[in-house]
């Protein structure tokens, strides 16, 4: 019996995605042998991590327009060859600017595989089921974040973070191969747009206002929730909580898999109540959690744990935005308008990582090495504060009758 094409497009894309998320997440359970390994300091911890996804957002523009004339089949996995190289390049690193290189070689590498799904998704699925398609690839993908957890921290003390970059290169080029091999552009008797129909038309994305109601939502939405998830909730569980690396290990894998269960769950809930509905429910519970963060207060353990929970849950929903932006262009534009708000998500994680590394690099350390608890909920208050302006900004979406263009003829497969 054969597989059928959507099966195999799904499933490759998710096996790409988990290693993004994987290395996006990383950094959070090695910071420390990092600084150590290296003679690192905050800022330089937090600017090397963020280049994976400053990397990211510089190439997603490009990577659009990329998507749109070429197609998720080739441009895909021709960019996660700079991630071969950069994990090569990582795991022999002396110095922070051969470990800042291999990382933006990391994040570049990477940038296609979402937005390449998204693409390939939208020509492959009916609208009406792409935000649920996708939203269970990336939940699927996402258990790389799982792995980055407390299974990477035991890992870590057995063979070492170098020993993990190494073995990480040849997976990644067999997702590569898997792309290739095993998906199409297109269904049977659907066309690519051509370069014609493509002029001009990321000024017309750039012109809707929609755009920037949902753009700034995702630069703060996705950047504190990667930088939590990616760097510092690793340190701040530490530093101020007290927890040894693989309790802190054990709540980032909590967290790992509220996002797991959100982004299976966000999908169904835009499609069941409406994405703009959905995001700002979702971005409500994402600030309650920002706020006990800040308070950083001692709480029961298992409290701890589903703030943990919910904060990971409600940060998976940046993709419904991005399904919420494809909605309102024609496929042939699609590649481009999501690229353009993952940009924002993406500049917005490198960014805050390092916008948090600068905040809290301004105490001194103690005697330990550790910075001191004000410096965290400081940080945490700045990202926090900013998050509820943005979904201030998206309120007017929230409330508006949705408009979506028409669903293009496809083949029934």
């Amino acid at each position: 019996m054969a597989i059928s094409p959507r099966v195999t497009l799904f499933t490759t894309f998710a096996l790409a995605y988990f290693l993004s998320y994987f290395f996006r997440s990383a950094n959070a359970v090695i910071a420390g042998d990092l600084s150590r390994d290296l003679g690192l300091t905050a800022a330089q911890l937090g600017l090397m991590t963020s280049l994976f996804y400053a990397s990211f957002a510089l190439i997603q523009l490009p990577l659009g327009a990329a998507l749109d004339r070429y197609g998720s089949r080739w441009v895909t996995p021709s960019l996660m060859l700079a991630t071969v190289c950069g994990c090569l390049l990582f795991a022999a690193a002396q110095s922070f600017t051969m470990l800042a290189l291999g990382r933006a070689l990391i994040g570049l590498g990477m940038a296609g595989v979402l937005m390449g799904a998204f693409k390939a998704f939208g020509q492959w699925y009916p609208q009406q089921h792409v935000a649920t398609i996708s939203g269970f690839m990336v939940g699927i993908g996402a258990s790389g974040g799982l792995a980055a957890a407390t299974p990477l921290a035991w890992l870590n003390e057995l063979i070492g973070w170098r020993a993990i970059f190494l073995g990480a290169a040849p997976l990644t080029l067999l997702s590569a191969l898997a792309i290739v091999v095993w998906t199409r552009n297109t269904p049977p008797g659907v066309t690519q747009a051509g370069a014609g129909q493509q002029t001009g038309s990321l000024g017309h994305i750039m012109r809707d206002i929609r755009f920037w109601r949902i753009a700034p939502l995702n630069f703060f939405l996705l950047g504190t929730a990667q930088a939590v998830q990616g760097l510092w909730g690793g340190p701040y569980l530490i530093d101020v909580l007290g927890f040894s690396p693989i309790a802190a290990g054990n709540l980032l894998l909590a967290m790992g898999g509220g996002v797991v269960g959100g982004y299976f769950a966000c999908g169904w809930l835009a499609d069941r109540f409406g994405s703009q509905r959905a995001v700002f429910v979702g971005m409500l519970v994402f600030l309650v959690c920002q706020l006990s963060f800040v308070l950083s207060g001692q709480l029961p353990l298992a409290l701890r744990y589903g703030i943990f929970i919910a904060f990971g849950f409600a940060g998976a929903f940046n993709i419904v935005l991005l399904a919420q932006i494809r909605a309102l262009f024609p496929p042939y534009m699609s590649g481009r308008a999501v690229t353009a708000v993952n940009l924002f998500g993406f500049a917005g994680t490198a960014l805050i990582q390092w916008w948090m590394g600068v905040i809290v690099g301004a105490w001194p350390r103690d005697a330990l090495g550790q910075y001191p608890p004000i410096a965290y909920t400081t940080a945490f208050a700045a990202v926090a504060l900013a998050t509820a302006l943005a979904l201030a900004w998206y309120a007017p979406l929230a409330l508006a009758r949705p408009r979506y263009i028409a669903e293009p003829p496809r083949s029934p497969l």
